[in-house]
């Protein structure tokens, strides 16, 4: 049901609009500076979010639009509907906004564009819209101008701006020292090409010191470059800062066409940002007519061990190979190849045996030897199995086993040879029983030059998520770009990575309060494949030679599953170290994947986040709190839960002297029946937490 009005042209001469949000709380106004400059600012209940900005853009060729606009029109409308998602954190989702649509004429070139602004109750988006005209059909931007004019040096929740990787760990300081401990901050990677010494990424996460909480970001990627944000550390203004292309050049248009939107989440209340569903709503309906085929899925997978160095992807230890010349059935294996037929039964067995969707393998392929940093043009085939991965004979045990299978496809970021391959790929993928698959953009991009989220780039992933769906294929994409919320538009992008995820802590951890902070800055935009679960938190115990440790407790990789929202959930470790901890292992199988109702009970960046799910379909809660590395006491009520009904909970926890350096694998379990008058005071063990499952009776 959704409700659309609208309200006419309301300026002529009025030198300023304010936008109220449907519940007056937010209000944003629109003006035209000296110059003809456009401007816009955000107050919060009274108090500046974002103080008066310009806006435009710096355009290659020509006069660019910056400046010398008059307003010819301007219209206002409400909006007001509820839709359901494919899969979700709720079951509904209101989408209720008062829009301003501001058309700017810029007489010198006799060229217009609209600037529309959204206000919904928790916050703002706004974009650009280059109707077709005759003086503005194909341009180049040079640089997207966009400010972000802030109330005071926040706290922020930060990563250096980079156009090839999200994946450090996040800094936590005022706005006004992001320069001095950026240098710290650009730790190694795969790619990395950061732009700025106060160059930011988004979604950005703040605090005022007046309490409010602002996260900005941008929804609706769609060919367009990404966008950073360069920071004024004397003026405390942020200005959009978009990705280029090999040449410099930061996006190629033609009218008529839009930007993304420019999002501000903001609240007084921490938990608000994380229910907030802003960035899904600006984006469009999914246009699938069946949505069966997609399903929201608990995995296990052959990962962990290749990551923590247990086991290889390669089938030997040649240095060089070629795809069509290297006769693998002649050379040596090196015996510790993981995705081998008899290994993946294993894997198979376990996820049959525990009621679990479907089995990853990575390594199956030829060419993993020489895999990374030789630019390879043909680098895979993402059909050519090695010798000892039978890819019938897996497709008919897994079928017989009721398990799902899920393909890799490592590009090495030779992006033209996977677009070269896409159809055949998913064809075979198809042929074999797989239905989702896991891509990965490690390294450099080829065509060389090239950056992870250019233009180019951003297209390409759409491009796999839209082919993918031809052949009904989920795409869970690793190394690209972070999401803006497409997935209400593709759901069958049931996962990204784009982000530091669990595969750190085997190259030498994540910071304890890692999990605290990521559910309000990457999953802004959309779920994370962060891969929790890891019981074994020693490195060592699967590779001698690696001393890297898990920054968490056990009992906080069993909150993970609530905490960070996923429709596509892996249990990481190894089934055999599973095997010795079923009764923690019990919350894996339990946990639901997809859910009805969300409910923030606990929440505060960098310190703690305390989630209570309803699982679909049923009137089963779970309850997930991660902590930093401070010991706290959790306190909460069910609330939630039914009146007048009662439940049995299993909660599992930290026990007394729990720590996640010293003791990450002390946990308790204990059972209790819970009503919604029920109140729990928890203690919560630095980097550690606790999940409950409650079951109605």
């Amino acid at each position: 049901m959704c409700t659309l009005l609208f309200f006419g042209n309301v300026f002529g001469n009025v030198p300023e609009k304010d936008l109220k949000s449907p519940d007056g709380n937010l209000v944003a106004s629109f003006a035209l500076a000296e110059g003809g400059v456009p401007t816009y600012s955000l107050k919060y209940k009274g108090k500046d979010v974002i103080k008066t900005s310009k806006l435009g853009l710096e355009l290659k060729d020509g006069k660019s639009l910056l400046a010398g606009f008059t307003i010819t029109d301007a219209k206002t409308s409400a909006f007001n509907e509820t839709w359901k998602p494919v899969w979700g954190e709720v079951k509904e989702i209101l989408n209720h906004y008062n829009e301003l649509a501001v058309t700017l004429t810029q007489k010198e070139t006799n060229r217009y564009i609209i600037v529309r602004l959204r206000l919904f109750n928790d916050g703002l988006g706004f974009r650009y819209e280059f109707p077709e005209q005759k003086n503005l059909d194909y341009f180049v931007i040079k640089e997207e101008k966009t400010q972000f004019a802030l109330a005071g040096d926040h706290k922020a929740f930060w990563l250096p701006g980079d156009y090839d990787t999200q994946e450090y760990s996040t800094v936590t300081s005022n706005l006004s020292e992001v320069r001095s401990k950026m240098k710290a901050a650009v730790t190694p990677n795969a790619s990395q090409t950061t732009f700025s010494p106060t160059g930011l990424q988004t979604p950005l996460m703040m605090k005022s010191k007046d309490g409010l909480y602002i996260n900005i970001h941008e929804a609706a990627l769609i060919n367009y470059s990404l966008m950073s944000l360069n920071l004024d550390d004397k003026n405390m203004v942020l200005e959009s800062w978009l990705t280029p292309d090999a040449v410099g050049d930061k996006g190629y248009l033609q009218a008529p066409c839009l930007s993304p939107w420019r999002t501000i989440i903001v609240s007084d209340k921490a938990g608000d940002i994380l229910t907030s569903k802003l960035t899904y709503n600006l984006n469009e309906p999914t246009k699938f007519k069946d949505v069966s085929w997609i399903k929201p899925t608990k995995y296990v997978g052959v990962w962990w061990e290749m990551i923590t160095g247990k086991s290889t992807w390669a089938y030997n230890d040649l240095i060089s190979v070629q795809l069509g010349v290297t006769d693998y059935a002649k050379t040596k294996p090196n015996v510790k190849h993981a995705a081998n037929t008899a290994h993946v039964k294993e894997y198979i067995d376990f996820a049959a045996k525990n009621g679990l969707d479907a089995v990853l393998v990575e390594g199956w392929n030829e060419g993993w030897e020489d895999w990374f940093g030789k630019t390879k043009d043909y680098v895979f085939d993402f059909v050519t199995p090695y010798p000892d991965f039978d890819v019938k004979e897996l497709h008919r045990y897994a079928a017989s086993k009721g398990v799902k299978m899920i393909m890799h496809h490592e590009t090495s970021s030779s992006v033209r040879n996977y677009e070269r391959h896409l159809d055949t790929a998913y064809k075979f993928m198809k042929a074999n029983g797989y239905d989702a698959v896991k891509s990965g953009y490690v390294g450099n991009i080829i065509p060389r030059g090239e950056y992870h989220y250019g233009q180019w780039l951003n297209n390409h992933y759409l491009y796999a998520i839209q082919k993918a769906a031809e052949y009904k294929i989920m795409v869970n994409a690793h190394e690209a770009v972070r999401p803006t919320g497409l997935a209400r538009t593709y759901p069958n992008l049931i996962g990204n990575e784009s982000a530091r995820g669990t595969e750190y802590e085997a190259f030498g951890g994540n910071n304890a309060d890692h999990t605290t902070i990521l559910p309000f800055t990457r999953l802004i935009g959309g779920p994370m494949d962060y891969t929790p679960g890891i019981f074994e938190t020693k490195v060592s115990v699967y590779n001698p030679e690696n001393t890297s440790f898990v920054h968490s407790t056990l009992a906080r990789q069993l909150a993970l599953y609530v905490t960070m929202y996923s429709p596509l959930q892996m249990a990481a470790d190894l089934p055999e170290t599973y095997n010795k901890y079923m009764d923690a292992f019990q919350f894996i199988k339990d946990v639901a994947v997809d859910w009805d109702d969300t409910k923030v009970l606990e929440a505060e960046p960098g310190d703690y986040i305390t989630f209570a799910r309803k699982a679909k379909g049923k009137n089963n809660w779970f309850v997930g709190r991660t902590n930093d590395e401070v010991a706290r006491t959790s306190k909460i009520d069910f609330s939630f839960l039914d009146t007048g009904k009662k439940y049995n909970a299993t909660i599992y926890a930290d026990a007394k002297g729990a720590h996640y350096e010293t003791n990450p694998k002390a946990y308790i379990i204990r059972k209790m029946e819970v009503t919604s008058k029920t109140k729990l005071a928890q203690y919560c063990a630095p980097g550690g937490g606790y999940a409950i499952s409650i079951m109605a009776k």
